[in-house]
């Protein structure tokens, strides 16, 4: 299985690169996991923020090939308990999709081209987070998830 994360912007303190490290190195046996940052651009206007959302997008939609399948994390998204995500992934691998693409917008979100492109829509809770803790959480549940799958300890 191949999982690409498209995600703007970077990950700037420490303990996260490296919680986000660390899941990457214990995905390695499951996976291949890359993770591509864009640089988000800068909204000086407000009422631009659709456009450069929009701008953003194609940006990401140039990455995305018409084959994969393209989870974008969105507010209103569908929530998963693990069990159900580890469930989701499963059947993508069984039903022979090749590679997943999740997509993590900026903090003022993801274009709506890159929206009406997903294939899922998900959210990763109702909780409002950080904006860079959502690639380490959602590291984390993927790798979870194939623990899940496998019937590894590591979930309970």
């Amino acid at each position: 299985m191949k999982i690409k994360i498209i995600t703007l912007g970077k990950i700037k303190e420490k303990f996260l690169k490296d919680g986000i490290d660390e899941f990457l190195k214990r995905l390695t046996p499951y996976a291949s996991v890359s993770v591509v940052e864009l640089s988000p651009i800068e909204i000086k206007d407000e009422n631009l923020t659709q456009k450069i959302l929009d701008e953003e997008g194609e940006k990401v939609l140039a990455l995305i090939r018409p084959q994969d399948f393209v989870i974008t994390l969105e507010i209103c998204g569908k929530q998963f308990s693990s069990e159900e995500f580890a469930s989701c992934l499963e059947n993508l691998t069984n039903e022979g999709v090749a590679e997943i693409v999740f997509v993590i917008g900026s903090s003022c979100g993801i274009g709506k081209n890159v929206s009406d492109r997903a294939n899922l829509k998900m959210s990763l809770s109702k909780m409002t987070f950080l904006h860079q803790f959502a690639r380490l959480i959602l590291i984390e549940q993927i790798y979870r998830a194939f623990k899940i799958i496998k019937n590894e300890t590591y979930h309970k």
